[in-house]
């Protein structure tokens, strides 16, 4: 279901799916900043360019992670998220372990495979132990599918997993796990920059639009469409690991 509204004209366009009220009880604390995957301790690279004097305020920070999401990891981790999904309904565990493969391997420096290998596996954990799903098949599936290989999870892989199996529809999921990227991030920005917090919740509505185009983009690729081009948030990911003081793990 579609509903438009737009800006200007009356019209915005809002990207929405049938969603039961269960399924948005736990996406909503699955993806919240208080469920115990230590989100808050990441930037992402994001601390490394406030300290070089590339980030200074709310339209740098915005533009930054504008590109994060188009063009870098929002966008394949958006598309990991949808193919892991689908590969758990299809019941391929092989695709899974594939996918689990392929999120690490992805990862352009040492801090940002911790930063979504200590996020996923935790978050899976964490699922396993307080919020089995519902039904028996769902929640065999998943117990096999991570039961099968206890290595480290890449976070979008978790999360796409873990919505399929308690039949959280996928088109607000991957809206909710950029929502909650982006909003980890503008939270880092306003301790390390120091941003205000009337200023941080305007780049978080400022990429409202940029978060619904990504997931409708997201939905309708595949793994031929991964790839990114964000080479300076990859670089400062690798700078970060000697950074001489620090607030966070990248």
């Amino acid at each position: 279901m579609r509903t438009t509204m737009g800006k200007g004209t009356g019209k915005i366009t809002v990207m929405t799916d049938q969603i039961t009220p269960g399924a948005l009880y736990r996406l909503m604390t699955f993806l919240s900043p208080a469920f115990p995957v230590g989100a808050f301790t990441y930037s992402h690279g994001l601390e490394q360019v406030i300290e070089q004097g590339v980030v200074t305020d709310r339209s740098s920070l915005e533009d930054w992670l504008q590109d994060v999401l188009r063009h870098g990891a929002g966008r394949t981790d958006a598309i990991l998220l949808a193919e892991s999904y689908r590969s758990f309904l299809a019941g391929n565990g092989v695709g899974v372990q594939d996918l689990r493969e392929l999120g690490l391997a992805l990862q352009p420096s040492r801090e940002r495979r911790l930063e979504t290998a200590a996020q996923g596996t935790a978050f899976i954990r964490t699922v396993q132990k307080s919020w089995k799903p519902d039904g028996v098949e769902s929640a065999s599936l998943l117990c096999g599918c991570v039961d099968a290989d206890q290595d480290d999870w890449p976070y979008p892989v978790a999360v796409g997993l873990v919505c399929a199996a308690h039949a959280i529809p996928l088109a607000p999921a991957i809206a909710s796990f950029l929502q909650a990227f982006v909003a980890n991030l503008v939270s880092a920005a306003i301790r390390a920059v120091p941003l205000g917090q009337n200023d941080g919740q305007l780049v978080v509505g400022g990429l409202e639009a940029t978060v619904f185009d990504v997931s409708e983009e997201a939905l309708r690729s595949g793994l031929d469409e991964l790839g990114s081009s964000t080479f300076l948030a990859d670089i400062a990911s690798m700078a970060h690991e000697t950074q001489y003081s620090r607030l966070f793990r990248s």
